[in-house]
């Protein structure tokens, strides 16, 4: 029996994630990185570096690990990984070669606009790349210079077949095998999974691009090749054999969905003719378009793409569109509307469509499509062939530049998948034209489920002045929010065509829900509970926040930074990593204290000043941005009030028995300067919470609600499902339904459990669930601390005890295992809601407010512990 892709050991993979993990693994300093990519890397991209890292380290590593294989869902950012690893390689191991490889004309040339292209807004890289002080020169190259020039990184991007031909029938300044052994190069290698074919067939060709891509690493013992690719097809055993030893990290689709990082994806299915889905996915993306207006989203432009199997029916189709949109009327745009609206009524996002256009002006509204959907906002890319979508450079260009203000294009209409190599992320529509003889194999499917999971990459429009690289509307109120983070694939129903894209969507993790299939949960307010004096005339507590004035900002303090000393350990931790640092454990009789820079002494003036000139946080403009009442840098390091009192030291193990050397001091001063940089960032917000805590009205907080819950149409598990619990006989649960997941269902469990434990001592027990969807109350933090959080958040129940005399109302957060250290400040805020800490406004002196641990899976961190430690249960 076949083992199942996800039990199969991939050993380079774990020994890197173990080693990452450990406390005794340094990591390295990705400084150089921040400061010179134009994205900043997700956390998931750091581990991918800190895997490579790892490899890289080891005494073996030209034998061992000099092939490797990111495996990362499509969208994830793969480019920006091959980014950091030219600036990794260049500055940690000097390399200044690098070839990157793929096998379509289509990826070399949009990887040339996000490495070369300055003037791209697709470009990677900060301009100029400044490393250390020094300005780095990134060229292309046909061939690899024997006399380089320093500060150069060369790059030579091709297709593996020109390559092939490059090296095996050599010509003038050409390639050759003799001038790679001349230097160590990096291989990147990209859509990676085209480079297996010959593994696949089991026996390889002498000619075959495995075995190219062999001889040029093989040239020189110190190069690497590193491959990138989303779709490894590990599931055949000679593929898996291959790679098991290889893949050096992996980072899922799902995991990728699931964490926010890409769109919603629904799928809609009907009978429709072709020009009923057209004009049903563009009055859906022009209401998308208008949503975005409403909401003032600037420059919010939906894309829609219209796929077809064959270049004759994606002509017709265009022809027949353009026709439908000439000869578009209020009239039969009227008529559309109501004879769908009954159609389509079980289509949630249709309905809302349709009822949203009923509602307008029709005459405004088909002069608005007509001049949003016309044939110079069209564009026809199938003249490409069997060359691929992005064959002709002027397609090239208009597709990979469709998020531009000044790009006119809505519709594209393309044969066959979505190749790679396309970069879109304002698509959120695809149409699945039906064809005389539709093609409903696994092998059509699979290709439309990787265009699905292209078309699903995350569009980072600017909401309430902030640009957002995650969905941020997954729990919003207004069903027409979640429209702007939400990809609809339009398609037949078929039943056989159906089955198989389920079986596509499987194979590359990929979740896609059916539209028709999401499931809305309802929880009402019990008749009793409204009966009750609280429901009637208690209150809830959230604290009042008060406004930041940049006159504030006066001091480092003010930041959440300690003026006098910072401690950098110089053994573990040679960069800030958040996920570790609360767990580091320093052995006090095993290390000692080497002095780095005393920042009042006029000697370490210099080695300060050159530690700020390899940061390019610290030039004054950007500063200033972030500090509006510093004067000058010089001020800035030397006046008492922001760092002139800091000391820094490195901490060190005692058989580090040597001082530290100018460029190891250098090298904690960049670790501490990053970390002040993070916390001015962070702490620079313009309002702050306050122990002054203000009431809302019970019965404004506790409404009726509903939940929709989409239902993944490929998934029969899925992880923290969403369920009502029915609640009708528990009294003190005010909704007659709890709509929990899983650990939130374990907390309404364990207080079930203790209720008559609470009855003893108290008159009224509620346990309140708070719905960010119908209450817009939060908490903010309001102690002084070292690092401060400007965000609010509303906890998900209150536990409310009243004895008569004192109520007693209790802040409750479930919260599973993988966040807790991320969201390990929300806790400390609860524990300081103490009433001794906090001003009630109000006639409120009978109201008592506790916030305790978060609560996890099995009560692991003691909150029935807690409520008896505070003699809220006996």
């Amino acid at each position: 029996m076949r083992k199942s892709i996800k039990a199969k050991p991939f050993p380079t993979l774990e020994k890197a994630r173990n080693a990452v993990s450990s406390f005794l693994t340094p990591l390295p300093n990705l400084y150089y990185i921040d400061e010179n990519l134009k994205h900043t890397l997700r956390q998931y991209q750091q581990f991918a570096l800190f895997h490579l890292d790892w490899s890289q380290r080891q005494p073996d590593a030209d034998e061992e690990y000099n092939q490797l294989m990111f495996n990362m869902a499509t969208g994830s950012g793969k480019t920006d990984v091959m980014a950091a690893t030219i600036l990794y390689y260049y500055k940690e191991f000097n390399y200044t070669n690098f070839l990157f490889i793929s096998n379509t004309t289509a990826v070399v040339d949009k990887t040339r606009d996000n490495f070369l292209n300055t003037s791209s807004s697709k470009y990677l890289f900060s301009s100029p790349i400044n490393i250390d002080g020094e300005i780095v020169d990134l060229k292309p190259v046909e061939t690899f210079p024997i006399n380089q020039e320093t500060n150069t990184i060369y790059l030579k991007l091709t297709t593996v077949q020109s390559l092939s031909n490059e090296l095996n029938d050599p010509q003038e300044n050409s390639l050759t095998f003799n001038d790679l052994k001349k230097h160590k190069i990096i291989i990147l290698a990209d859509e990676a999974h085209h480079f297996n074919a010959q593994t696949k067939k089991k026996q390889r060709e002498e000619n075959s691009w495995e075995n190219l891509l062999d001889k040029v690493r093989n040239s020189n013992e110190a190069n690497r090749q590193l491959e990138f690719t989303a779709t490894i097809d590990v599931d055949k055993e000679d593929v898996y054999e291959k790679y098991k030893d290889k893949i050096i990290y992996k980072y899922d689709l799902s995991r990728f969905m699931e964490e926010g990082y890409s769109k919603n994806v629904f799928r809609l299915q009907a009978n429709n003719d072709n020009m009923q889905k057209l004009l049903n996915a563009v009055l859906l993306s022009q209401y998308r378009k208008r949503i975005a207006r409403k909401l003032s989203i600037p420059d919010f432009k939906p894309v829609l793409l219209v796929k077809s199997n064959r270049i004759r029916t994606s002509k017709a189709v265009k022809d027949e569109f353009l026709a439908m949109m000439n000869e578009l009327s209020t009239e039969s745009l009227h008529e559309f509307l109501v004879v769908n609206k009954k159609i389509n009524s079980n289509s949630r996002a249709l309905s809302m469509t349709y009822d949203y256009w009923l509602s307008q002006d029709l005459v405004k509204a088909v002069s608005d499509l007509k001049q949003d959907f016309n044939i110079n906002t069209t564009i026809n890319v199938n003249e490409g062939g069997t060359k691929g979508i992005l064959a002709d450079n002027n397609d090239f260009k208009n597709l990979n530049t469709l998020e531009d203000i000044n790009n006119p294009f809505r519709i594209i209409f393309a044969v066959a998948k979505l190749t790679e190599g396309w970069d879109v992320l304002n698509l959120f529509d695809i149409v699945r034209v039906s064809e005389e003889k539709e093609s409903n194999s696994l092998k059509q499917t699979n290709s439309e489920a990787q265009l699905i999971g292209r078309g699903a990459r995350y569009y980072p429009f600017i909401y309430k002045g902030k640009r957002s690289y995650t969905r941020r509307f997954d729990n919003a109120s207004s069903s027409e929010m979640k429209l702007l983070e939400t990809l609809y694939y339009h398609t037949i129903n078929d039943s056989k065509y159906i089955d198989n894209l389920n079986k596509s969507f499987d194979k590359m993790d990929l979740i896609v829900n059916q539209d028709q299939d999401y499931q809305t949960f309802t929880a009402q307010v019990k008749a009793s509970f409204k009966k009750t004096a609280f429901y009637k005339n208690g209150n809830l507590f959230y604290n009042k926040t008060e406004e930041v004035p940049d006159s504030e900002y006066k001091g480092i303090g003010d930041y959440g930074i300690n003026s006098f000393s910072m401690i950098i350990d110089y053994n573990t931790s040679t960069t800030e990593n958040e996920l570790r640092s609360d767990f580091l454990q320093i052995n006090e009789s095993n290390t000692k204290y080497d002095n780095v820079a005393d920042f009042s002494k006029k000697e370490d003036y210099r080695l300060i000043k050159k530690a700020f000139a390899r940061n390019k946080f610290y030039r004054f403009d950007n500063m200033k941005r972030y500090l509006p009442m510093i004067n000058s840098i010089q001020d800035f390091i030397k006046s008492p009030n922001w760092l002139g009192k800091l000391k820094v030291m490195a901490q060190v193990p005692n058989q580090y028995d040597i001082n530290l050397s100018p460029m190891d001091k250098l090298k904690v001063l960049d670790v501490a300067l990053h970390r002040i940089q993070v916390s001015i960032v962070k702490n620079y917000r313009k309002e702050r919470g306050t122990n002054e805590f203000l009431q809302i009205a019970v019965r404004d907080a506790v409404k009726d609600y509903s939940k929709v819950v989409p239902q993944p149409s490929n998934r029969k598990v899925v992880s923290e499902l969403i369920r009502p619990k029915k609640m009708t006989d528990n009294d003190w649960f005010p909704y007659d339904y709890a709509i929990t997941d899983q650990l939130e269902s374990s907390l309404v469990n364990l207080i079930g459990s203790l209720i008559d434990d609470f009855k003893k001592k108290y008159n009224n027990v509620y346990l309140i669930r708070n719905e960010e969807t119908i209450s817009n109350w939060t908490l903010h933090e309001f102690e002084n601390k070292d690092t401060k959080h400007y965000e609010g958040y509303m906890p998900d129940f209150i536990l409310v005890l009243d004895d008569g005399n004192i109520m007693y109302q209790v802040y409750i957060e479930p919260k599973g295992e993988q966040l807790l250290e991320r969201d390990a400040w929300k806790q400390d805020l609860l524990e300081s809601i103490r009433p001794e800490n906090i001003k009630l406004m109000g006639e409120n002196e009978n109201i008592r407010l506790y916030g305790v641990k978060f609560y996890t899976h099995g009560d692991g961190r003691g909150v029935e512990e807690e409520l008896h430690d505070l003699n809220i249960l006996d």
